[in-house]
């Protein structure tokens, strides 16, 4: 079996929409509290729920009849990155990780705003297990996925490197083209429920799964 397997955490190891609900609530309550506005959350999530992405705050704040301007909306934003996530890890991910074999090392390699994914990491309970957990923004500009720094930077850290590393993720618009030009192979998440799950796989994708009770399976064509 592999000797390193890497994961992504939004829609790898947790539904990425618990985390999107769980950040509205926060800021509702922001909202409610300093703009006096009861329902802002609500109107957050059934946006999103309908397709809304990017401009969500501006949108709700109009309908709340709150004027939007770019302090006010960074504020949202803020609460919303800042906030101390109620998201839990997924049953499949922690039954795998409960029979995991001993000699398998484990790591992480996430994109996203560094307090967001941190507060994530803590929540899930990544640093019982994983290590290292690298978050690209903090490899300095342009080291988001696909840029290969993350990957890189894992391979130094373990001293795995090449075909002895797999990255697991959903994303196939950025997650496996900077480790497949490591040399690593891909398992592709393809959760129902997971932000990208419509979008098919492309050719740096070497193995497909719903979850991880396929996971060993994935793993085990390259023992």
């Amino acid at each position: 079996m592999c000797r390193l397997v890497v994961f992504d955490i939004d829609d790898t190891l947790y539904l990425e929409r618990d985390y999107v609900r769980s950040g509205f609530a926060a800021v509702g309550a922001w909202a409610g509290a300093e703009l006096g506005v009861a329902d802002l959350g609500d109107r957050a999530w059934a946006r999103f729920e309908a397709g809304g992405r990017g401009r969500i705050f501006d949108e709700v704040l109009a309908a709340s009849g709150v004027r939007a301007n770019g302090s006010l909306v960074s504020q949202l934003v803020g609460v919303y990155r800042s906030h101390a996530p109620a998201i839990e890890m997924l049953d499949d991910v922690r039954a795998w990780l409960a029979a995991r074999p001993d000699d398998l090392a484990l790591a992480v390699v996430s994109d996203g705003p560094p307090a967001s994914q941190r507060a994530k990491a803590v929540a899930l309970g990544l640093g019982d297990w994983a290590d290292p957990i690298v978050l690209t923004e903090e490899l300095g500009p342009g080291r988001g996925k696909p840029h290969p720094a993350a990957f890189a930077r894992v391979e130094a850290a373990t001293g795995v490197a090449g075909q002895a590393c797999v990255y697991v993720a959903d994303n196939p618009a950025k997650d496996f083209a900077g480790p497949r030009c490591r040399g690593w192979r891909t398992v592709r998440v393809r959760r129902d429920g997971g932000l990208h799950a419509g979008v098919a796989s492309g050719g740096d994708v070497d193995a497909e799964i719903t979850g991880f009770a396929s996971l060993d399976e994935a793993l085990g064509r390259w023992a």
